[in-house]
């Protein structure tokens, strides 16, 4: 019987991957990755020439059967997405789920992952949360946002900057004017930077300096 490690990757920071990670990349039979050009790119930086293979939300399903036959005859599967830890928003579920039910086993490494640091630094209370990802984008969004209007925990949210401004207007209009909100965009990366303030303080910063990167929303729950 052959085994999947779950992989993260770097969110931005290359730096950021671990010792243990680059060990196993190399040493498995394949990899998985979400976008084979995107983490080609990766590979190639930490001289890692492990064969690779396209695993992504649109083919997993179709994929599922043969990759539990791979693992079944004795392969070492790594499974990557294009940045964080797998399955976090991003594929890596299914294949895991399949793997528990075939008693196939799975090895989740520790690593980055854009939510934890955007929560830690946004000065909110962190002891108890509610990791949301990407709110739905049509139905059910501000059924979700009702509900989530009344959680008291911290809430976590992914937004991409095309909504990030929509995203915004909702908060103000679910959660009040003066919720306090933390918004980490480009983790890692150059242009990182953390706003903070209330809601209609970090909408109308995203209104006169429109939105680029990638965000994680932090709100401070209902008192």
């Amino acid at each position: 019987m052959g085994k999947l490690y779950l992989v993260p990757t770097p969110i931005g920071n290359l730096e950021d991957i671990t010792l243990r990670a680059i060990k196993v990349l190399k040493e498995v039979d394949l990899i998985l990755a979400e976008d084979t050009r995107t983490s080609g790119k990766l590979l190639k930086h930490f001289d890692i020439a492990t064969p690779l293979q396209s695993h992504h939300m649109h083919n997993e399903h179709k994929q599922l059967d043969a990759t539990v036959q791979k693992l079944k005859g004795g392969a070492t599967l790594a499974l990557i997405s294009d940045a964080g830890t797998p399955a976090i928003s991003d594929p890596g579920f299914l294949l895991t789920r399949a793997c528990v039910q075939n008693n196939i086993e799975v090895e989740c490494l520790p690593g980055a992952t854009a939510f934890v640091p955007a929560l830690v630094n946004s000065g909110l209370p962190n002891d108890r949360f509610v990791f949301e990802g990407f709110l739905p984008i049509k139905k059910g969004r501000q059924t979700r946002l009702q509900q989530l209007a009344e959680e008291t925990r911290t809430l976590v949210f992914y937004e991409s900057p095309h909504k990030l401004i929509k995203t915004l207007t909702q908060f103000v209009e679910y959660f009040g004017a003066d919720r306090p909100i933390s918004v980490s965009r480009e983790l890692t990366k150059m242009y990182e930077e953390t706003i903070r303030g209330t809601t209609t303080e970090v909408f109308q910063h995203f209104t006169d300096k429109p939105p680029k990167g990638e965000f994680v929303i932090v709100v401070d729950g209902k008192k």
